[in-house]
Formats: C-alpha cells, structure tokens, sequence
C-alpha cells in the first residue's frame, strides 16, 4: 500500500511540474497533466489532492471535469487559441516539411478532440 502511494505521489508530482512546464512551454500540454496529477493526488496525498482542487488556477476546470466531464466556453476557447498558436510557432520554426505535415496533422486532431468536449452552459 505505501509503494502504491508513493508511485502515485511520484507520477503526480512530476505531472504537476510537467503541467505547469507546459504554461509556458509550446507543444508540451498542460490540461492533461494537470488531470493526471488530480488522479494521482486522490490517491496518494489528500493535502496535495485538496490543494489542487482549490487552486484558484486549476480549481474551476478540474471541478466542471470531475463533475460533468465539460469545459467552459471561454476555458475551451483559450486553449484552442493556445493550441494553434503553439503548433504555429512549432511550424514556423521547424525545417523538415515533412515535421511540418505531422504538425498539422496533430494540430487538426487535437482540435478536433478539443472541439468534441462538451461546453457547459455559462
């Protein structure tokens, strides 16, 4: 039992800093590692756990999450703007335009995934 809290304290803690990474960091997304950190937390750490769901970042959108597996319009908004100008800038800089094609590519799935989650009523 204290090995799988311990694994589950590991993972979430280095999903958290990869999470926060990805604020700044184009390409390295930040909503999925913030997600897995939550999970992670609920099983290991109550305080981290309690932290995070009350962090005035993170605590509205991982609660609409929890509890209805939805977004706010302007939360999905801002990441799909995020999105496109991180892929962008990925693009943009990158010379192989065959890296350039699986940029897109990714782009338009990750948009596509973005646009199929429900948005909550505001």
């Amino acid at each position: 039992m204290v090995l799988k809290r311990g694994f589950f304290l590991i993972v979430g803690l280095c999903s958290l800093a990869l999470g926060m990474t990805g604020i700044v960091v184009p390409l390295l997304p930040t909503v999925p590692f913030i997600l897995l950190s939550a999970y992670c937390f609920a099983r290991s750490s109550d305080r981290l756990y309690s932290w995070l769901m009350t962090h005035p970042w993170f605590s509205e959108a991982l609660t609409n999450w929890q509890q209805k597996r939805a977004m706010s319009k302007s939360l999905k908004r801002k990441g799909m703007f995020m999105t496109i100008l991180s892929f962008a800038f990925s693009i943009a800089i990158v010379p192989l335009l065959w890296v350039k094609v699986l940029l897109l590519c990714l782009l338009c799935g990750l948009l596509l995934f973005l646009k199929s989650i429900p948005e909550l009523e505001e």
